[in-house]
């Protein structure tokens, strides 16, 4: 299985980029992960909302195949625990998921087209993070999930 994560927009905030860069680093001992950055769309001071969420969503598809299985950051995704979420991707291994794809949307959220194209939506949370920062809350509990499934000492209950 592959796992990817796609995001709108790089990273900025040097320490963010470490940390990030620390558990990508992490995660090639466990899967095959990649991190696909989509540029900011330009001129969303010329867009309304819905524009901007439309040209979003057209970038996010090109991204995508048929046969992926979509998972939507969503602030109104279904919520887990570190352990249940290692058991989802568990689930999703030996359910011979070829290409498992979480995507973080832009700052307004997710195009209804993108809603539509999804299979799930999950929550990293009920407080709100910059979008920055969910892609580091994301790579380290997904190195989370694969540190308990192999019963490694990173996790503690």
């Amino acid at each position: 299985m592959k796992i990817t994560l796609i995001a709108i927009g790089k990273t900025e905030d040097k320490y963010l980029i470490e940390g990030i860069d620390k558990y990508l680093n992490r995660l090639k001992h466990y899967i095959n992960f990649s991190l696909v950055i989509i540029p900011d769309v330009k001129n969303t001071k010329n867009l309304t909302e819905a524009q901007q969420k439309n040209k979003e969503a057209e970038l996010i598809s090109k991204q995508l195949s048929n046969s992926d299985v979509v998972v939507l950051l969503d602030e109104k995704g279904k919520k887990y625990s570190s352990v249940q979420f290692s058991q989802y991707i568990n689930k999703q291994m030996v359910g011979s998921v070829q290409n498992l794809v979480f995507v973080i949307g832009g700052p307004y959220g997710f195009d209804e087209s993108i809603y539509k194209r999804a299979n799930s939506s999950t929550s990293l949370s009920d407080m709100t993070f910059s979008h920055q920062m969910v892609r580091l809350f994301f790579v380290e509990q997904l190195y989370r999930a694969f540190t308990i499934l192999k019963n490694e000492p990173y996790h503690h209950e």
